[in-house]
């Protein structure tokens, strides 16, 4: 049986703003459904244009392109709570793909309702803005580390900015959080090869300031991780959940 909006277990967590009875109305309408895809299932593919809108309701998975030669270079992962398939909403179709890393349960909004978003309900439009702006600030962020830190500061970047997400969504147990990726999927996002990564995830294990196995994350020393990727360990603003 599809969540109810007003019964939404991600408007508990501190990463998300709290909604008003109008606008968990709104969204109850504009949803259309819950949908239940297995881990590696498509989400939505590269060039597709999808009547369909999806918030990420629990699982993870992983925001990709796919180059002409088949390689993959992995943009960001998907968290709960993230809205996916904003740029077919807006532009007509998907810039990029999205693929289930582990099951996931969506959240499915009709594009068409998107338009009524906007006319009657500026401040969730505002809303579609401010996540707009964040993924292209993450990205940006992200092209610095791949340009200018070395392997060492981008994977610890990389594992900052996770267990930061990972804290403010609950996840973190014990200085411990699920992270069901592979090691490529973190050395495509970053520019490296895997040899590369696995050694730099060896460095950082042996002194003890973070490992990565069996899908868990394990963060040991939070600041000392912060501070060889040149990066702040300050609380995430809270973002707006549709």
């Amino acid at each position: 049986m599809a969540q109810k909006c007003e019964n939404c277990p991600l408007r508990q967590k501190p990463l998300f703003q709290d909604l008003s009875p109008d606008e968990v109305r709104f969204m109850q309408k504009f949803k259309v459904g819950e949908l239940v895809v297995d881990p590696g299932a498509p989400i939505l593919m590269e060039g597709s244009n999808s009547p369909q809108l999806f918030t990420a309701l629990k699982g993870m998975g992983i925001r990709y392109n796919t180059l002409q030669n088949g390689r993959r270079q992995v943009l960001s992962f998907v968290f709960p709570g993230d809205f996916i398939g904003m740029q077919a909403g807006i532009m007509g179709e998907m810039g990029h793909s999205v693929e289930a890393t582990t099951q996931m349960t969506l959240c499915v909004f009709d594009r068409s309702g998107i338009w009524n978003l906007f006319k009657s309900h500026p401040e969730r439009a505002f809303d579609l803005t401010w996540l707009a702006a964040s993924e292209e600030h993450f990205l940006g962020e992200a092209l610095s580390s791949v340009g200018q830190r070395s392997a060492i500061q981008a994977i610890a970047w990389a594992l900052v900015r996770v267990f930061l997400r990972g804290r403010a969504l609950g996840l973190v147990r014990n200085g411990v959080m699920p992270l069901p990726f592979r090691q490529q999927d973190l050395a495509d996002a970053l520019g490296l090869s895997l040899v590369h990564t696995n050694k730099t995830l060896a460095v950082l294990r042996d002194r003890q300031l973070a490992s990565w196995s069996d899908g868990e994350l394990q963060v040991n020393n939070l600041e000392a991780l912060a501070d060889i990727a040149e990066t702040d360990t300050e609380k995430l603003p809270a973002r707006p959940i549709l």
